[in-house]
């Protein structure tokens, strides 16, 4: 999902740190998703990616190599840095990052750059991609990142996709669950109006904030709560004073009844909040899941 013109731009996927991919891959499956094989970095991270209908898609991300990430973090290698950075100051599980998708990564970094929010420099690398039948193409990126001065909770990247591989993404994209995309992300933050101008300059629209602290992206909502709000919302607990943390996701499920039935054979504890499915973070999942029927 990208963008190739001027325009806010579109939700393109999000991190989730984790421990062990293997954990991750099991949680992931027992909550109804298809989970994708896992896919190598060149600078010792790895991925076990959940892809939705919609374009966007969960990157589950683990360190597979200590020695080649830590010649990354030397190197000034901004990605695998800022995820040693959210390890150190949250542990291994978490919802580390929100990518947006674009057409120009060198445009989004000089934006960063001249608007002083710039985290770093760009980064370009390559990978394998196989689908489930078996088939291999190689996947290219730029990315361009930003940060607050402060927040080690929470980074946003813009993500071109050089080149999108050439295999069929249908039976990945096929969730038990009924999950067909995300509709709305969940921040946290102690003064919400503090992130809007990193915010809306990240998502390239200064106009992008509606009332109430949600930005509206072509294809979801990015919604900025304090703590108190976030836990009255949605019964979960708001975590720790922070500058930035993303904590929440909100999939689009064709019948939520399919969605709660299948949680509860999985003996996936949950909740209902309104018309929510709400399900708590756990080891490999990394930030509390929500469920939405969406017509």
């Amino acid at each position: 999902m990208t963008r190739t013109t001027t325009g806010t731009h579109p939700l393109d996927h999000l991190v989730l740190p984790t421990q062990s991919l293997e954990v991750a891959r099991a949680r992931l499956a027992a909550l109804g998703f298809v989970v994708a094989p896992t896919g190598t970095h060149p600078f010792g991270t790895e991925n076990c990616c959940v892809f939705l209908a919609d374009g966007t898609y969960l990157e589950p991300l683990a360190v597979g190599d200590e020695q080649v990430a830590a010649k990354a973090i030397a190197d000034g290698n901004v990605f695998v840095t800022r995820d040693r950075a959210y390890r150190d100051s949250n542990g291994d599980e978490g919802f580390s990052a929100f990518v947006l998708g674009t057409g120009n990564a060198d445009a989004d970094h000089a934006r960063y750059v001249d608007a002083g929010i710039s985290a770093g420099d760009t980064l370009g690398f390559s990978r394998a991609f196989t689908d489930p039948a078996g088939k291999s193409d190689i996947a290219s990126f730029k990315l361009a990142f930003a940060a607050g001065a402060k927040a080690t909770d929470a980074f946003l990247f813009a993500c071109e996709r050089v080149n999108a591989p050439d295999v069929d993404r249908a039976a990945l994209q096929a969730h038990a669950n009924g999950a067909t995309g995300i509709v709305e992300i969940l921040a946290v933050s102690d003064a919400p109006g503090k992130q809007h101008e990193l915010i809306s300059i990240t998502v390239d629209n200064p106009a992008a904030e509606r009332q109430g602290g949600m930005f509206s992206l072509p294809n979801a909502d990015l919604s900025m709560l304090d703590r108190a709000a976030f836990t009255a919302r949605f019964g979960l607990p708001a975590g720790a004073p922070t500058d930035l943390r993303f904590a929440a996701v909100v999939f689009s499920v064709r019948n939520a009844d399919v969605t709660s039935r299948l949680l509860a054979a999985n003996s996936i504890q949950h909740d209902i909040a309104g018309n929510d499915i709400v399900v708590q973070p756990a080891p490999g999942q990394g930030a509390a899941f929500i469920f939405r029927e969406t017509k």
